[in-house]
């Protein structure tokens, strides 16, 4: 009987359930939750992209699976998606609440935010969570920001919650700039990277205290919930974290109203002139069209006669001798001055084959701006201090410091107006991000299930 029982013991541990974890690792496969929008997950020219898929596919590599990537079908469904095992993890910018922790497990926080008031530029009159008595706040239902609001009622603020059923953050705001709502809240990292695109979008006051994002896994997953953590600790100390967040938000705190606007009304007024001639030079030397517009704007604002101080000048801003090496006859004209500024930003490109986008396209624009001596003077000051030369952020250090004699003393290419440079690259990459953003795709269903190669 006492073998008997030892026996059973053994078939019960045997045959024991699978944890979230085990299964996972078994079938090699990491289900994501998320959402389809420009600070989750998105496809740009075919391929997908977004700040919470990139930590995603991460992580799936760390744990050494493929990723697959599910999009709820609204936004207040993904927890009940996740108990229902549709996936393994949520990762989509969600905040931590006491509502939520009551129905899931969160990761470590991964990301501090504050909820802002977002409202029309000519909207002067909201600032504080006390203007907001009396007046109509749209919001997305099932989310932190209605939470949020409802604590203020309960407060005493007599504030009027309109919600919306499944309408993104940044769709609201867009509505708020085009003054179809009044108000609207986003968490200050939306708020931020949003009024790029939409400049008469404004932000106002926090209305709440400092909050967090996290990871959601199911209760009971505590295996798979240590490792999103360890991974967070992991991909935080070598520098991976910032690495993917640059990508994303690396210029979100630079704004300026006035450029920002002009550019938008320049994309409708300027760029439809000239944006046959940018694909196709563009696509004969594969790069991406959006770019090279970004880039116009930034150096003629799309004006083709165009000149500057140093004698550069049409769109691109050529000087006479790249105008000579790329043979144009006539710098004036927007077809040969179009094609050689790209012809100059393909090989300033092809000279960085180490770096990885878009680092390798911040080096390729400084060199465009400041050339490529100087920006090889930069690298060389970065290797000196321990950086990695094939890291943008690392030419951002070195860049301005050519401007010291301390340290262009010793450059091979000397003095440098390096800060001018990283300003350039900056701005470029802005408005690119804009150019990219209003060319999002999204998914072909929004709930579609997603295999990641």
């Amino acid at each position: 009987m006492f073998l008997l029982g030892i026996a059973f013991l053994i078939s019960c541990r045997t045959h024991a359930p699978l944890s979230p974890l085990q299964r996972i690792l078994q079938k090699g496969e990491l289900t994501l939750i998320t959402r389809n929008n420009a600070h989750c997950y998105y496809f740009y020219r075919d391929q997908p992209m977004g700040f919470e898929y990139e930590l995603a596919k991460a992580f799936a590599e760390f744990l050494g699976v493929r990723l697959k990537v599910h999009v709820a079908r609204r936004w207040e469904k993904m927890i009940p998606e996740l108990l229902e095992g549709k996936g393994d993890v949520i990762a989509a910018s969600l905040t931590i609440t006491p509502s939520r922790k009551k129905q899931v497990l969160f990761s470590r926080p991964y990301m501090e935010i504050r909820q802002h008031l977002i409202v029309h530029k000519d909207n002067r009159s909201i600032h504080l969570e006390y203007d907001l008595s009396g007046r109509t706040v749209y919001v997305r239902k099932g989310t932190s920001y209605q939470e949020r609001l409802e604590a203020l009622r309960a407060r005493g603020i007599d504030v009027h919650i309109r919600l919306i059923e499944d309408i993104p953050t940044e769709e609201l705001i867009r509505r708020v700039a085009q003054r179809k709502i009044p108000i609207t809240v986003a968490d200050s990292h939306i708020a931020k990277l949003n009024r790029r695109y939409y400049p008469e979008a404004v932000i106002s006051g926090p209305i709440s205290p400092k909050e967090y994002l996290g990871w959601a896994v199911r209760p009971g997953a505590q295996a798979l919930l240590e490792r999103i953590n360890a991974f967070f600790t992991a991909i935080q100390k070598d520098g991976r974290f910032q690495h993917i967040y640059d990508r994303y938000y690396a210029d979100v705190e630079a704004f300026d109203y006035m450029d920002l606007a002009d550019f938008h009304h320049r994309l409708e007024s300027h760029l439809p002139r000239y944006q046959a001639l940018i694909e196709a030079a563009a696509r004969a030397h594969h790069l991406d069209w959006r770019l090279i517009a970004a880039q116009i704007y930034q150096e003629s604002r799309f004006e083709p006669d165009a000149h500057s101080r140093q004698d550069a000048q049409g769109l691109m801003q050529l000087i006479p001798a790249s105008a000579e090496r790329y043979g144009v006859r006539d710098l004036m004209d927007p077809k040969e001055n179009i094609e050689a500024g790209v012809k100059l930003m393909k090989d300033l490109y092809d000279r960085y084959p180490e770096a990885e986008d878009p680092d390798r396209i911040r080096m390729a624009l400084a060199a465009y701006n400041a050339g490529a001596g100087h920006v090889e003077d930069g690298r060389y000051l970065a290797r000196r201090m321990g950086l990695d030369i094939n890291r943008w952020n690392a030419l951002a250090r070195t860049l301005p410091l050519l401007s010291y004699q301390k340290y262009y003393r010793d450059a091979k290419f000397g003095y440098c107006r390096g800060s001018e440079a990283v300003q350039y690259v900056q701005r470029v990459m802005i408005y690119y991000d804009i150019l990219k953003q209003m060319a999002r795709k999204d998914a072909a269903s929004p709930w579609l299930d997603v295999y990641v190669p």
